[in-house]
C-alpha cells in the first residue's frame, strides 16, 4: 500500500490533483477542497495516502496535513461512511470543528454535512465517541434537542447565532464553558457573556 507521496503538482482539478514523482510516475490523488485550494501547479508536495482498493479501481485519496489523514480513517470505518463520503466531509469542516461536534452530541452540525443524514449522523456518534477523547463534554440535552417539534434551547440558539458570527465550535464551546450558570441564561445574555470572554482574549 502507498503510504506517501512526495513529488510535483502537474495538474489541479476540482476533486484531485495530479503528482508527479520524480521517477516520472504520476499519481491521481483525490483530496479535500481546503488541501487542494492550499496547492499551487509546480509546486512541491509531500501527501498523506489512503490506498482505497476496491474490485474495479484503485483510489489514492491525499492529505496534506496527519489530522485530516487521522479523520479520514476513523469515517471510513464507520458503517455506511465510504471513501467519497469522508471526503466531503473533510470538504465542509476542519477536523477540529467535527471532533468537538461529536463530543458534544451535535446533530444539528452533523446533519448539515454533505452525505449525513438523522440516521447516518447517529452511526457516526454511536461509533465514534469512545474513538475521539477530548475535554468534557457538555451533554446533549443541553444543545439541541432530538425531536424535531421541540424549539431549540437557549444555548443552542446562542451557538447557532455565534456560528453566524463567524466562530466556530471549537471556539465558542471552550468560552461557553467559562460562563457561570449559562445553562439557565436567556439567549442574548449567553451570546453577550460569550463575546466579552472573546473580547478579553485579543
Amino acid at each position: 500500500m502507498i503510504g506517501s507521496i512526495k513529488g510535483k503538482v502537474a495538474e489541479l482539478a476540482n476533486e484531485y490533483c495530479l503528482i508527479e514523482t520524480p521517477g516520472g510516475v504520476g499519481y491521481r490523488v483525490f483530496m479535500p477542497s481546503a488541501n487542494l485550494a492550499a496547492l499551487s501547479l509546480g509546486s512541491e508536495v509531500l501527501v498523506h495516502i489512503y490506498t482505497s482498493v476496491r474490485e474495479d479501481a484503485i483510489l489514492l485519496f491525499g492529505f496534506l496535513q496527519k489530522q485530516y489523514y487521522d479523520l479520514f480513517v476513523l469515517l471510513i470505518a464507520v458503517s455506511g461512511v465510504g471513501p467519497k463520503v469522508a471526503l466531503g466531509i473533510l470538504s465542509a469542516v476542519k477536523p477540529d470543528d467535527f471532533y468537538m461536534a461529536v463530543q458534544n452530541r451535535d446533530m444539528k452540525a452533523l446533519t448539515k454535512l454533505p452525505g449525513i443524514g438523522k440516521k447516518t449522523a447517529e452511526r457516526l456518534l454511536l461509533e465514534l465517541k469512545d474513538k475521539i477523547s477530548g475535554g468534557d463534554e457538555i451533554i446533549d440535552t443541553v444543545f439541541y434537542p432530538q425531536s424535531g417539534d421541540v424549539p431549540e434551547t437557549a444555548v443552542g440558539e446562542a451557538i447557532e447565532a455565534l456560528q453566524a458570527l463567524g466562530y466556530s465550535n471549537s471556539e465558542i464551546v471552550p468560552a461557553l464553558k467559562t460562563v457561570e450558570g449559562y445553562e439557565k441564561m436567556p439567549c442574548e445574555e449567553i451570546i453577550k457573556h460569550v463575546l466579552k470572554v472573546f473580547a478579553g482574549r485579543k
